[in-house]
């Protein structure tokens, strides 16, 4: 099987701990390379049919969340397969200024990504995983880095630092190791 077009953006969520709509409300206009930081501004969501980038969840979701080396790689490569689907559309091409999008420059429909990295991680034996595995998976690994809570929390977005505890506080480091290399299982399957 092929890889999917989604792959790219599963990878991502584990670098970032971005939330998927968040993710793909990115424009290429909040990725600041010379501070290393992604601005994070909205989730797109489809609402009565149409994608609409709506607020963040949360006043602590709009915020600046840290590009790591591996998401610096995804976003140049990202750009590099953007510029060459945009030549190959041709005037079928809209320029949006999403960093993930179709092969003419529309923003990713979320049903789309959700519905790819359900068949993924069913072929990787994973069945009960869902994107938010990608973004507890980060978490998770920040943590067993030794990446402070409060750090964790505000990369994440979460309201506060106790929602960031109660949800990760109790993850070993054994644990988080295996869910990440499990994970990183499923997003080298992405590429084969």
């Amino acid at each position: 099987t092929g890889r999917t077009r989604y792959a790219p953006l599963f990878e991502f969520l584990v670098h970032t701990g971005l939330r998927r709509g968040e993710a793909l409300a990115l424009r290429w206009t909040d990725v600041d390379r010379d501070r290393g930081m992604l601005r994070v501004r909205g989730t797109l969501a489809r609402i009565d049919g149409a994608l609409v980038v709506t607020e963040p969840k949360t006043a602590k979701s709009n915020r600046f969340v840290p590009i790591s080396s591996p998401a610096e790689r995804l976003l140049d490569d990202l750009r590099s397969a953007q510029a060459a689907e945009r030549l190959h559309a041709g005037s079928a091409w809209r320029e949006t200024g999403f960093v993930f999008t179709t092969e003419t420059g529309e923003p990713c429909d979320p049903r789309n990504a959700l519905r790819a990295f359900k068949i993924a991680a069913a072929r990787a034996g994973l069945p009960d995983a869902g994107l938010h595995t990608l973004r507890h998976s980060a978490a998770s690994a920040m943590l067993s880095h030794g990446v402070p809570l409060k750090v964790v929390s505000d990369i994440l977005g979460h309201s506060s630092i106790a929602i960031t505890g109660d949800v990760y506080g109790h993850v070993s480091p054994d644990v988080s190791r295996d869910a990440v290399a499990t994970l990183g299982g499923v997003l080298s399957d992405f590429r084969s």
